[in-house]
């Protein structure tokens, strides 16, 4: 089985996120690495996808700004959304061939996950790209962008766990008017204290699985530094 390093890299701020994934692509695409899955938690931002459009930040970047949220132009696919602490944000740095099945495969592995945790959850492909995620009914609870280059994936998905859901509601968040966030903790009730930990354990099993890789732990050290055997 194909081997998957797994890199758990605590809160990371967001611009730091991205350098490092650039980096690790530009490692993917020389075969220098096997497939690369990183799993995070950024300070609280808002990052605007090339399909982001007028008026999905209504209140002006200063506004945000002055509430502690950092906002960001991203290369990513999709529209607006937010990140924040409590909120596990996974980037798959690995090769594709097509880019639709493997959002879809993210969508399964994330829905797999869920209903790991007791929260039964599902897609919503056939209403359109703008419907990309993982909800529970009406609900979203995960979002999906990804960016593509040399035939490498950057960016990724976000799944509300803990996090704050109120910096959603000062945007429109996927581009969706109206659309209602949600998080496990809302749907369960009762993560308890453990719930980001257990989560990101039980969302790196279901990602390896839904991709048949092994999963390897690994520091970050290790993706930026020499000796890492490809697969």
């Amino acid at each position: 089985m194909t081997e998957l390093l797994v890199c758990e890299l605590g809160v990371v701020e967001y611009r730091e996120a991205l350098g490092l994934q650039q980096r690790v692509r530009a490692r993917r695409q020389a075969d220098e690495l096997p497939d690369v899955l990183l799993l995070l938690e950024h300070p609280p931002v808002y990052t605007r996808g090339r399909r982001t459009g007028p008026g999905e930040l209504p209140m002006g970047e200063d506004w945000y700004r002055a509430q502690g949220i950092d906002v960001v132009d991203t290369d990513r696919g999709g529209r607006v959304t937010y990140h924040g602490p409590g909120q596990l944000v996974g980037y798959p740095i690995v090769r594709v061939d097509d880019v639709l099945a493997y959002v879809r495969r993210l969508e399964t592995a994330i829905v797999a996950a869920l209903a790991e945790c007791g929260v039964t959850a599902h897609t919503r492909t056939a209403e359109g790209a703008d419907f990309t995620g993982v909800w529970v009914q009406d609900r979203k609870i995960a979002s999906i962008g990804v960016h593509v280059s040399g035939g490498v994936t950057t960016h990724g998905f976000a799944v509300n766990v803990r996090n704050d859901l109120q910096p959603f509601e000062w945007v429109v968040p996927c581009g969706l008017e109206g659309v209602r966030m949600t998080s496990l903790i809302e749907e369960r009730r009762d993560p308890g204290p453990g719930a980001i930990h257990e989560f990101r354990t039980i969302m790196t099993q279901c990602f390896a699985a839904a991709f048949d890789r092994a999963g390897r732990a690994v520091a970050p050290a290790e993706l930026e530094g020499a000796g890492v055997p490809s697969s």
